[in-house]
């Protein structure tokens, strides 16, 4: 495979990352045709997870962190307060799913440990954010709640995230379009893999 330059690797994250921040911004029009469970599919997380995996960390931190307040900012969903919570949440799923999986091995049972870490990681965040902001309301955001917003009703997203995001991964590692870590080591060469490797 031809090696590529690694200004033409961010070029290439900063690309994808826009499709996937595009993606996060218009999948919500789509799940919310099915009112049964449009909601509870969570689709702005997948694109959002994705850009973990296929980016690297720093671009899934960013699309996580931007995407809920930029649909609030353009189409006034979801409301300000949730989208903050989501911000912080989403957040943590890129951030966790592309650092996880540029530090693990490249096999098929890590993909799946490193998502489900980030499916963890970023509901605690979102009940930490929620709490904190029930706190400066003057409200209560009890563990019930948590549980119900978290696991529960999220019972759909869930199953469909494990189910189709390590099949999409999979499917653009095969095609070479992994950014995150193999890539750029190629393109960096023996001599400055190991600085490349500490890079974001």
């Amino acid at each position: 495979m031809k090696k590529k330059h690694p200004i033409h690797i961010q070029i290439r994250r900063l690309a994808f990352s826009g499709v996937f921040l595009a993606l996060a911004l218009a999948l919500p029009f789509l799940t919310g045709q099915i009112p049964q469970i449009g909601s509870a599919l969570s689709p702005m997380h997948i694109p959002v997870l994705l850009c973990g995996f296929v980016c690297g960390w720093p671009w899934g931190l960013a699309v996580g962190f931007v995407a809920p307040l930029l649909r609030t900012a353009l189409f006034g969903m979801p409301p300000i307060l949730t989208s903050v919570a989501m911000a912080f949440e989403l957040a943590a799923y890129g951030a966790c799913s592309g650092a996880l999986y540029r530090l693990l091995p490249k096999r098929t049972p890590y993909l799946y440990v490193s998502l489900l870490a980030a499916m963890v990681l970023g509901r605690i965040v979102w009940g930490a954010a929620r709490f904190c902001i029930a706190g400066l309301q003057h409200t209560e955001f009890p563990l019930s709640a948590f549980w119900a917003g978290a696991v529960i009703n999220a019972v759909p997203g869930i199953v469909c995230h494990i189910v189709l995001i390590p099949l999409i991964v999979m499917a653009l590692k095969k095609g070479g379009m992994m950014l995150n870590g193999d890539l750029e080591r190629d393109a960096a060469g023996p001599r400055d893999a190991l600085s490349t490797d500490g890079a974001a």
